[in-house]
């Protein structure tokens, strides 16, 4: 699914979205009969997300439905019943799913710090990163600095608010411990890639 995406910089404005995310597979839960795009407009006529603006409202409703999808009933189960952490890793799981460039950073960069055991992310990795992305996409290339600047910030934020480094500043990695159940659940759906963007390789 990941190679099917284009390069975007949504994550900018459509982040962690962690409460949202809850909010939109709680409203599915209880709304089964309808469909996504229905659970999507009912989002936003209710404003379940709690924004001032119409526009802020589509946007994000747009953006958690498409990580919605991706998550079965199992997943969404976990996800409003189990752990805190347990939930933040779904979370987490439906953007790798989602955005191609949080999922390739991940993979590449967060991953090959647990390989080479160095436990920071420095602005070095993200600018590398970036320069590659930039070699191998015309569409990337063709972003402004400060984009470059505002997706590093957001990566870091999400990485923060989901437990998967210490702080904003250092950024020391820290391993998120996932259930079992949860990476063989993941696994038998063909996507232990994703487990392993993750947990940098098992």
């Amino acid at each position: 699914m990941t190679k099917e995406l284009k390069y975007s910089t949504a994550i900018k404005t459509k982040p962690f979205l962690y409460v949202e995310l809850k909010k939109m597979a709680k409203l599915k839960v209880n709304n089964p009969e309808l469909s996504f795009k229905e659970l999507k407009d009912k989002a936003v006529e209710d404003n379940i997300f709690q924004y001032n603006t119409l526009s802020r409202r589509k946007g994000v409703a747009s953006a958690i439905t498409k990580r919605i999808k991706v998550l079965d009933e199992y997943l969404i189960d976990k996800l409003l019943e189990g752990s805190i952490d347990t939930a933040k890793q779904i979370a987490i799981y439906s953007i790798l799913k989602t955005d191609r460039l949080f999922f390739e950073f991940m993979d590449e960069v967060y991953r090959d710090k647990y390989q080479i055991r160095d436990p920071y992310l420095t602005d070095k990795d993200f600018n590398i990163f970036f320069q590659h992305k930039v070699e191998q996409s015309e569409r990337v290339a063709g972003w402004v600095d400060y984009t470059y600047y505002k997706v590093k910030q957001v990566i870091i934020r999400v990485l923060y608010e989901a437990g998967f480094i210490k702080d904003q500043k250092e950024r020391e990695i820290t391993k998120p411990i996932i259930s079992n159940n949860i990476i063989e659940h993941l696994n038998k759906k063909g996507d232990a890639k994703y487990v392993q963007a993750m947990l940098g390789g098992i």
